[in-house]
Order: C-alpha cells, then structure tokens, then sequence
C-alpha cells in the first residue's frame, strides 16, 4: 500500500465549501509569516494611506456635522434612531462609501471608510453601525461584484442616494457560525409573477440579528436551492443562492426588533414561507445558483477588515483620550491620580494598546486598497481589534472608577462598554475567528504544498501517485529548510535579519524573524504528527494563529512607527512604538510556550524544544521604567497623542469637549499651580477646604497675581465640572450642575461648559 493510499484514510478531503473559501481570497503578509519568512521588503512598499481631498473635505463637513447633530444620551433613551439623523445620512450619501462614483456613490478608499465609521463611533454605537452595515458585508458590495448590469443600474443609484435600505440576511436559529448549515430552502418550480407564469424560487427562511432589517427596504437573502423535479439539470442540490427581494414583495416579513445591548441601531428578523421569486431576484442572474457561499466569503474578507476592526479602534481612541484627561486633571492625596503607578500600569497598557490598533487599521486597510483580499489578515484584524478595544475599554473603566459607571451625557465610555460585545459576536464571533478561522484558513492558504498534497492524495487521476511524490519532495525540502533556519536563528540570534534604517527597529525586526521562523517549524511538526487531528485540536492551532496575528501586529507597528511617525515626533512616539511591540511579541512567544507545553506527543514536543533553541532567546520585555516612562508621555499634550487620538473630534459642549477643557486648561497653568503647591509645602498659605479657597489665600499673599489667579480660577471650574457626574431628578430627568432641569436639546450641558 502506497503512502499516499495510507494519508488518504487518514486525511479528510477539501469540502466545496471549505474550497470556496480558500480560493476566494488573497494570500498577503501572513503567508510570509507562517513560512517562516517574513517579509519586510514587502511591508515597506505598502503604499501609505493617506485621505483624498475630497475624502478630507467628507469628514470635515458632513462627518463633523452628523458628529454635532448626535445626542447619543436622546438615542439611548429613546427606541428609534431620530428621522433627522437617517434623513441627513441619506441626503449625504453615508450608504455610498464603496458605492462607484458612476452610480452616484462616493467610491471612498477603505482607509477613509474605516476613518468615517470609526469617527462616528466614538459619537455613537448605533448611528456608526448603521452606517457601516450597507458598506460592508451586504446587498452593495455583491452586486458591485456579482450583479448584472440590470441590476446594477437599477439598484446602486437607489442605495447610493438612500432611497434603498439594504440589510442581508445570513444568520438562521440553526446557523450562525456554521452558516453552510442553513435550513432556509428555496425549491425551483413555476409561479407567478407580474401576471406572467416563469421559471423561479419558492423560498422559506427564518432569520436573525439582522441589522437594518426593521427599515431595509430590499432584502438581500442567503439559502440553500433544492431541484426536486431536475428543472436545471441533473442535480437537486444546487448550493448556496444569494438573492435580492423588495421588502414589500409579496410574503416577505421585516420590522420585529430585537434589542441589541440597548444599543439603539435597527437589528430584527425576517421571515417568509413558500415566497415565489423569479429567477431575475438572484444576485449576478440565474448562472450564480449554488455560488453564494463563495460571493459571501470573498465580500465578507474585505468587510470584516474594514468595519468591525474600526469600531475596535474607535473605543481604544475613545479610552485614551479620556482615561489621559482624566488621570491628568483628577486629583487624590494631594496629587493626580495619573503620577500613582496603579493608574501609570494602566495608562501606559492603554496608551501602548491604542497605537498597535492604529498601527493595525491602517495597516490592513492600507492592504485591501491594494485591491487585495486577505481573508486571513481581515479574520486576525476583526478578532485581535475587537478584543484588544474590549481590554483597553476596561482599563479606561477601572481608571475612571466610579465617573465611569454614571450613564449620562458625560460619560465618554458607556455607549462603547454596552456596544463592544456586540462587535466581538458578529460576523463570525470570536472564540470561532480565533479558533477555526486565522490558523485554520491560514494552514492551507500559507502553506506552500499543503493544499495541492491534500488534492493530490483524494485524487482519482492515474498519475495521482507520482503527483503527491513530487509534492512530497518539495514539502520535505520546505520543512527541512524551516529547521534548519530555525536552529540557526536560536543558536546564532544575530544572524536574524533587519533592513531598517532605525537602530530601534531592528531588534525588533529580527525578533520576528526568529519567531516565524519558530512558528513554520511547529506548523510543519504539528501536521505532521497530528495531520487531519489539528482541525479538531482547536487549542492548539489556535495558539499557533496568534503567532501569525502578534506577528502581524508587530510588523503594523514597525511600518507604523517608520512611515506615519514623523523623525520629529519618533523622541515622543519611541514609548509607544516600544511598548506596542513588545507586548505583541510577547503574546507571540507566550503563546508559542503554551503551545510546546500543550503538544501532545512528548518525544517530539522535547526535539521542537531543542530544535529551536526554546531553552534560549527571549524577547525584549516590557519594563517598570518603559511603564512610567509611557504614562508620562500619554499625559502630555504631543503630536503623538494627537496622532492616536485623532478620530475621536469633541463637539461643544459634549463629554469629550468638557474633558478636553478641563485637561488644556490644566496644562496652561502649570506655573501658577506649582507656585501654588510650593506655597502650601512651604506654610507661606494655608490650603482651603476648597480648591478655590487655596487661590484666595495665594492672591492674597501675593504667591500668584490677578492674571494667573483668573486663569486658575477658570480652570478649577472646568476641572469641577469635568470630574462631575450627570444627575437625575427621581424621574430621571437630566439635571444641569445647579439643579435645574436640562430638556432633551439641552442634555449635553452645553450651558455648563
């Protein structure tokens, strides 16, 4: 019995779902990464994004004035989204980011469509999904891609100018993760339609957690086709069918709600039973029955790169931003909190966190720009962006403590902390995107033979055997290569290679050469000792696809740091760009030790040890002094801060402009309140009770004059108010910092700022 006939009982074939979902997207970054080479070369000649000018002039004027028109307190507390807010997104054509100028839309780069989402979001949940959700995963980008010409010309002009609302059903009670599982059936027979007998789909579907379902006004609709009587061929099964159906297509049921966190964007059901649809509903006509699992995986790599991970960015800018403020103006024992080093430990992770997210965002919208879809690269983005949002969310909370749990016009995190989870369970949720999906997909797109070895050993060719000997020989050589580079790399650590110009950078380039090159030796074992087994040792793989992703986010942080930091900020930006590199390629390496520690055959687990040189190298650690040093820096008012903070854009009188007040007001007057303390340590005055009793006594002993005690006088007022929480009357009516009654335009305590 040949080899190949033993793997053969032993290794499961490719599914057709599971090859539609490998040849519908691009290998990018991370195939370098899993074989054990990583490419920087190929990093540095990603083209930076940058906006257009008419992508700058779209955030400058509709952007900042939907950013002005939002009273997310007003959202929240009502059940529908404001008719004014829908009807400007409509007349300014928010539906259009990928919509093609030709059609009326905006045909906006993925790095601006992630900016504009992600800048709403800092605003409001509700209104940025509602945004996001027709430029991303949906009836658009399909038919942009798969429509016909009829279909194109009738319905993208609609969805451009928001007389159409598209929402797309996929998700069924039955499946959700596992969506080549729905139960919704559409049966090829004759029916009616437009007085007229013609060959269609009588279709039944039950779906939900589709957002913008309740207000869509075309249904873009997933399922399965069956062809009991054989009227298109041979087969009954015909696969996976994306269609698009008017709402008020006769059976067709939208508007049940659900409620999603409390967070006030439309997400509901659909419904319909034996609904009859001609053959001209299908996406792309009749020839695309049974393509609609490979339309969505190639949409839904792109869309998951974008969107979700910009909504993770946005609550991490959002985090900062405020956290810093606050640790800078909050004062407790006589000092702001921000100089204890509980708060510094927290604000550096925040500060470190929130560069590598932008690093990551521009750095995979930058890839699709090019026209690329990396499905493995998008699936790493929307799991580790979503993730880290979530953790830096936290830290801000346990920062803000207390002004963090009050829900109100002033509070800057809860929106984000109710929402967050939202992002972390939708397209794909995240415990499936980290164990199934980034080293699951990425094993046989990275690898260079694994694929075509698989084919070779279920094939029914008569040379199929002399096909998987020539694989074989090239896989052994690969693998070969790999250990060898990686015995090389443990033993001798400085022959790892680096071409960056920065003596910074370099350590760290050469620490992700001598990771992967780690990683494609594991990978390579781990095949061929568990073979077919790895898909169901979740844990396992799962560890080795956070290699890949830390060592993505690494490499966004090195290009970050080179191309977006200008030389005259990197003094500035140096613990940032440390302290985000590090802690990726920690996670990488730990994550490569739980691996080892967990691999199941223990005579290889010792040899991959000695192999690599585990016992040896370790990365660059983050440091006590690396910590304080970066709190410091997230506290001042840099160019660097401005970088990290840029999408979130206060409004007057919003909780982020009374922050911000407060914090430049305290930066003004350093001088007058060094005065003061020194004062006060030296008893040449006595402090208050008060904070303004204190400037009383140091006007009056002259420790400050009249200009410097106005300006201090205004900036307690402002620090007052900034670590202020919003009050209720007993009936939850918002109230204004002297009491009174602030209506539902006034709530943002615009008054009081």
């Amino acid at each position: 019995m040949s080899l190949r006939t033993k793997l053969k009982k032993v290794l499961p074939s490719i599914s057709i779902t599971e090859q539609e979902a490998l040849d519908a997207g691009d290998v990018w970054l991370e195939g370098s990464i899993y074989r054990g080479k990583p490419d920087f070369a190929a990093l540095r000649d990603v083209p930076a994004a940058t906006l257009s000018q008419e992508e700058q002039a779209f955030l400058d004027g509709p952007v900042a004035q939907l950013l002005e028109m939002i009273d997310e307190s007003e959202i929240q507390a009502g059940i529908h989204l404001p008719e004014h807010i829908l009807d400007f997104l409509k007349k300014e054509r928010f539906f259009s980011l990928i919509i093609p100028k030709k059609f009326g839309g905006l045909e906006f780069s993925p790095y601006a469509n992630s900016t504009i989402v992600a800048t709403i979001s800092t605003k409001s949940s509700a209104v940025a999904v509602t945004v996001m959700v027709p430029n991303s995963l949906g009836p658009g980008e399909l038919l942009l891609h798969y429509g016909t010409e009829e279909q194109q010309n009738h319905y993208l002009p609609r969805l451009a100018n928001g007389r159409d609302i598209p929402c797309f059903a996929l998700t069924s009670p039955e499946a959700g993760s596992d969506a080549g599982g729905i139960p919704d059936i559409g049966v090829v027979k004759e029916g009616e339609f437009n007085g007229e007998t013609v060959l269609g789909l009588e279709v039944t579907w039950d779906k939900r957690y589709i957002t913008l379902a309740p207000i869509a006004t075309v249904l873009g609709l997933a399922f399965k086709v069956q062809d009991p009587d054989k009227l298109l061929g041979e087969k009954e099964d015909l696969g996976i069918t994306c269609a698009l159906i008017p709402h008020d297509h006769p059976g067709v049921q939208l508007g049940n709600r659900h409620d999603p966190m409390g967070v006030r964007f439309y997400n509901g059901t659909t419904r319909g039973e034996k609904v009859f649809i001609p053959m001209d509903f299908i996406i792309g006509g009749q020839k695309n029955i049974g393509r609609g699992w490979q339309m969505l995986v190639s949409c839904l790599g792109a869309g998951r790169g974008i969107s979700l991970p910009a909504l993770g960015v946005s609550v991490s800018q959002v985090a900062f931003k405020g956290a810093a403020e606050y640790s800078a103006v909050r004062e407790q024992f006589g000092l702001a909190i921000g100089q204890f080093e509980g708060i510094q430990e927290k604000l550096a992770d925040i500060a470190g966190k929130t560069y590598l997210q932008e690093a990551m965002r521009v750095l995979t919208t930058e890839g699709l720009g090019m026209g690329l879809k990396p499905s493995v690269v998008t699936a790493i983005a929307k799991y580790h962006m979503t993730e880290i949002g979530r953790d830096v969310l936290n830290s801000a909370m346990d920062i803000q403590a207390g002004k963090a749990i009050q829900r109100g016009p002033q509070n800057t995190l809860a929106t984000g902390f109710v929402a967050q989870p939202i992002a972390i369970t939708v397209e794909g949720a995240n415990i499936l995107t980290r164990n199934l999906m980034i080293f699951g997909q990425g094993v046989m797109r990275c690898h260079p033979y694994l694929q075509s070895m698989v084919e070779s050993i279920h094939s029914q060719e008569k040379d199929a055997d002399a096909t998987f000997n020539r694989i074989l020989r090239k896989t052994v050589s690969y693998s070969t290569a790999n250990a060898l580079r990686a015995f090389k790399h443990g033993l001798l650590p400085f022959t790892a290679p680096s071409a960056s110009s920065l003596a910074e950078v370099r350590q760290y380039e050469k620490a992700v050469h001598k990771l992967s090159s780690r990683l494609a030796v594991y990978a390579d074992f781990s095949l061929l000792v568990l073979g077919g087994k790895l898909k169901q040792a979740e844990m396992l793989s799962a560890r080795l696809g956070d290699v890949m992703s830390y060592m993505y986010a690494a490499m966004a942080s090195i290009k970050y740091y080179e191309q977006k930091v200008s030389s005259a900020d990197r003094a500035e930006a140096a613990p940032y760009f440390h302290y985000a590199t590090r802690w990726a390629l920690q996670q990488a390496e730990q994550a490569l030790h739980s691996f080892l520690d967990n691999f199941p055959a223990s005579g290889t687990r010792k040899f991959m040890r000695v192999l690599t040189w585990q016992y040896g190298y370790k990365m660059p650690t983050i440091s006590d002094d690396l910590v304080r040093e970066l709190a410091h820096q997230a506290q001042l008012d840099t160019a660097i801060k401005k970088q990290l903070t840029h999408l979130v854009k206060p409004t007057p009188g919003d909780g982020h402009d009374i922050n911000e007040q407060a914090y430049k007001a305290k930066l003004a007057n350093l001088d007058g309140l060094a005065k003061v303390r020194k004062a006060i340590k030296s008893k040449q005055i006595r402090a208050g009770v008060r904070f303004e009793q204190t400037l009383d006594n140091a006007l009056a002993a002259s420790i400050i004059d009249a200009t410097e005690y106005a300006s201090l006088v205004d900036y307690n007022r402002k620090r007052e108010i900034a670590i202020r929480v919003d009050e209720f009357d007993f009936d939850m009516n918002l109230l204004r910092p002297d009491g009174s009654r602030a209506d539902s335009q006034d709530a943002s305590l615009r008054d009081a700022s």
